[in-house]
């Protein structure tokens, strides 16, 4: 991975954060998340002029990446009511990275050196460290949310593949990643009006500016990832990504007040060792 490819990524990844961020101060985070999805899909297809269509190649891997970001989002709401966000989160953040880097090589024979290899699985495991900041006990107490969060995992590792692939087949990043954003959008959206009904008008009403706002983030942190994915390993841009946890605890810390503790101390050294391991 060139320090070109890699500075974008750590780019998305604090764009990533951002978006988390705002999602965190929302009290009706489901539908915040349908209007995040709602607002960058209608960008989206503003975009689709500007773009071709993607070949016959490319169609099946952007189905397959709508219907698991649909996973993603539903089983990420699930984690979020049955656990603590700032545990479940980097348990589902922290795991992906290692799921993606298994598949990547099972799947598309991708191989990473020992020494990459081995700094992802660190990077991963400096994420995940934050679901321990309160002891071994949060398995226990929040069992639902442990297993909401782990299946989320597999969601991100499965969609990371399947656009890293797609965007490949594509031959054209930017026109692979409005075309998802285009139809990501509508079924969330369609879901959680259907599932919740007159609520999520209200908080629409509440929320637009934010939840727009969260959009544009979320859909520029995103393309950035896809088009690195074109251009570099996927594990390694997937697993560079995630140090977006790591600028939600500097956000938390810096603009919401919240302490920095010894494990999130942990986490940061423990990600930044991954980091240079894997020479970025």
């Amino acid at each position: 991975m060139t320090v070109t490819v890699a500075s974008a990524v750590l780019l998305a990844a604090l764009l990533h954060a951002s978006w988390n961020a705002i999602l965190r101060t929302t009290a009706d985070r489901m539908a915040t998340l349908a209007l995040l999805t709602g607002s960058s899909g209608l960008v989206a297809l503003v975009g689709l002029f500007f773009v071709p269509v993607p070949p016959a190649a490319a169609w099946p891997w952007l189905i397959a990446s709508v219907v698991l970001h649909l996973g993603y989002n539903i089983f990420l709401a699930a984690a979020y009511r049955h656990g603590e966000l700032g545990k479940v989160y980097p348990l589902a953040r922290g795991t992906a990275p290692m799921l993606t880097l298994l598949a990547g090589f099972l799947l598309l024979g991708e191989t990473l050196t020992p020494q990459a290899t081995a700094g992802v699985l660190l990077l991963g495991l400096g994420i995940a460290v934050l679901t321990f900041e309160r002891g071994w006990r949060v398995l226990v107490q929040a069992p639902q949310g442990t297993a909401f969060a782990l299946i989320t995992s597999l969601f991100i590792a499965a969609y990371s593949i399947a656009d890293g692939v797609g965007a490949r087949a594509a031959g054209n990043p930017h026109a692979y990643t409005l075309w998802l954003f285009a139809l990501d959008g509508l079924p969330l959206a369609l879901f959680v009006i259907t599932t919740r009904g007159r609520r999520t008008v209200e908080t629409v009403r509440r929320n637009w500016l934010t939840g727009s706002l969260a959009g544009m983030l979320s859909m520029g942190a995103y393309w950035i990832a896809i088009w690195a994915m074109t251009l570099a390993p996927i594990a390694l841009v997937a697993a560079l990504r995630e140090t977006s946890v790591l600028f939600a605890v500097a956000i938390g810390v810096i603009f919401l007040k919240e302490r920095l503790t010894p494990m999130r101390v942990v986490s940061i050294l423990t990600v930044l060792a991954g980091l240079a391991l894997m020479r970025l």
